[in-house]
């Protein structure tokens, strides 16, 4: 079964030490310490743990890593996921029940490929506050008392909400 895409598996009994660099998908089962660049995207299956400073197109973690994360595009902890360490990237998802111990810059991200500097711009939009429905006020109710710190995993985070 060939397909066109390259992927490559660094399977679960393997352990990697050094600089890695490369232009296609990484999916890390075993461990992998040291700097990690790729062009493309890199995957931790929960087996997996990356002790790096990682630069990548997309990185999705369902292990552990342990490292600055820089993504030009987007970096995902699923729920079984554990990262200690700040992440660059225009999106960054945190699924309900992942581990995160860091800080986040969202935004511009100057991410090198092939030896040259590009800058990957997010879209110029305000940040969306998304309430369930439980929390929402019911219509005509006195809006929300002002912002206070929540909890997001091990990590506390004050959150403030503008209105206009």
């Amino acid at each position: 079964m060939a397909t066109s895409e390259a992927n490559t598996i660094v399977g679960e009994s393997i352990v990697i030490n050094g600089n890695v660099s490369g232009d296609e998908d990484l999916t890390v089962r075993g461990r992998l310490e040291g700097t990690l660049t790729l062009t493309k995207a890199l995957v931790v299956e929960p087996s997996g743990v990356v002790k790096a400073e990682v630069q990548v197109k997309s990185c999705v973690v369902s292990g552990a890593v342990v490292g600055n994360v820089t993504a030009a595009d987007s970096v995902e902890i699923t729920k079984d996921g554990r990262m200690v360490g700040d992440i660059t990237a225009r999106r960054v998802i945190i699924a309900d029940g992942a581990s995160f111990r860091g800080r986040i810059e969202m935004g511009e991200v100057d991410v090198e490929e092939g030896g040259r500097s590009t800058v990957a711009r997010a879209p110029g939009r305000p940040a969306e506050t998304r309430l369930s429905l439980a929390e929402r006020p019911a219509a005509g109710a006195k809006p929300p008392a002002p912002p206070v710190a929540i909890t997001m995993g091990a990590v506390k985070r004050k959150v403030v909400v503008r209105r206009k």
